[in-house]
């Protein structure tokens, strides 16, 4: 049996990274010889795989044909007399068309050892336009690579420009299109992601919320780099560097959606984005088909954002409200995370990067003083129905007073 490793774990183990999944190739066999062999078979679109010990995918060699548009328009060829080049030929990027026998030979048809060196994202042939997920690929591929210094190859940016043109990206189901962006979220530059679909047109076609952003000015004495679109990668990059958590960097990037509805005549303001933006987003979480902790937490993100920011200032009600409205008093909640998102938008401006975010440091403050509030004289009180918690609201604004007093002095 003539086996090659393929594809990414190829790619990572030239570039030094872990390899967390492997993929191979098997040349010559046919479904019959690789059932003999004790293989279980699990590709339902083209003949895979699972290796009776490993578990690792093993797939039989095969070309593929487009014959409709979108990812799924394909008839995939498999037999005995397909080749390794041939095989490779159908993969991506050149970067991902390399293979490794089992004595560690590389077998690099189309030179992606010399783009990896080069740091390109080149594609193989022009087999890429067929498949629009690979739009989403390149620019995950960038999210994972970037900080290596990775750069799209001019040729292949052209044809991803064709591919947005010819409606290709139209044909992209949500869950596809979800699943890429939070593979992305995980990675080291999550916002080239973004760039990346920028440059090619296909963010307006994909994240149509997104793209309206840009070009949308900000009050330059706070927003130093006043677009808004600019702003939101800005975000993204800052919640990287201060969470791993994907739910935290994609409230981060969508915070601001409601600036692209501002009316023209008050720009570069924006008020009342905050509560403007939330059917906005609710829209995106749909149609995308959002988990439910992202959507929750960039809700709450995007309507109280500049209450965190303005913590210092606001009455104590204000805060007390605020706390309440994010599930503070409540055992389950993602007030952490509301603060990383909310610093992020604070850092996510040229010049502010590494300045300090009091308003965190002080919001935990507030809600631990409330921690251990006893409420036990309002349950044993006559009061009842909604008077109950009205008079429990009237003590957390007490102690959320008291709190603030002790932090001025």
């Amino acid at each position: 049996m003539e086996i090659y490793l393929v594809g990414g774990a190829v790619r990572d183990t030239l570039l030094g990274y872990p390899v967390k999944e492997k993929d191979w190739v098997v040349l010559g066999e046919t479904p019959e010889s690789m059932q003999a062999h004790g293989f279980r078979a699990v590709g339902k679109d083209f003949p895979v795989f699972l290796h009776p010990d490993s578990g690792e995918e093993y797939a039989l060699a095969r070309t593929e044909r487009k014959t409709a548009p979108g990812y799924k328009g394909f008839v995939v060829h498999t037999a005995a007399d397909v080749t390794l080049e041939q095989d490779l030929m159908r993969r991506d990027l050149t970067i991902n068309a390399m293979a490794m026998s089992p004595d560690g030979q590389i077998f690099d048809p189309y030179g992606g050892q010399q783009d990896l060196q080069q740091r390109v994202f080149r594609h193989i042939s022009p087999a890429f336009a067929e498949d629009p997920v690979r739009i989403l690929r390149v620019a995950r591929f960038a999210a994972r690579y970037a900080h290596l210094g990775f750069v799209l190859a001019e040729q292949t940016r052209t044809l991803m420009e064709q591919m947005v043109a010819a409606g290709e990206v139209d044909f992209l189901v949500p869950e596809r299109v979800w699943a890429e962006l939070y593979k992305a979220l995980n990675e080291a530059t999550p916002s080239a992601f973004f760039e990346i679909l920028n440059a090619c047109g296909a963010l307006a076609r994909i994240f149509p919320e997104l793209h309206a952003l840009f070009g949308v000015p900000q009050p330059a004495q706070y927003h130093p780099e006043i677009d808004t679109g600019i702003h939101s990668l800005l975000c993204l990059e800052q919640a990287a560097l201060l969470s791993d958590k994907p739910e935290v960097r994609f409230a981060a990037l969508v915070h601001d959606l409601g600036k692209a509805l501002s009316p023209k005549d008050n720009l570069p303001h924006h008020y009342g984005h905050e509560t403007a933006g939330l059917p906005l987003l609710e829209a995106f979480c749909k149609r995308l088909r959002v988990p439910n902790t992202f959507r929750a937490l960039a809700l709450h993100v995007m309507q109280y954002h500049t209450h965190c920011h303005q913590a210092l200032e606001l009455r104590a009600a204000t805060l007390t409200d605020m706390l309440a409205n994010l599930n503070v008093f409540k055992p389950q909640h993602h007030f952490p995370e509301f603060l990383l998102a909310c610093e992020a938008d604070a850092k996510g401006r040229p010049g502010y990067q590494d300045l300090p975010y009091p308003q965190a440091v002080f919001l935990r403050q507030i809600a631990a003083s409330l921690q251990g509030l006893d409420t036990s004289v309002v349950a044993h009180s006559n009061l009842q129905g909604p008077q109950i918690g009205a008079a429990i609201r009237q003590l957390r604004i007490q102690a959320v007073a008291s709190a603030i007093q002790n932090h001025l002095a």
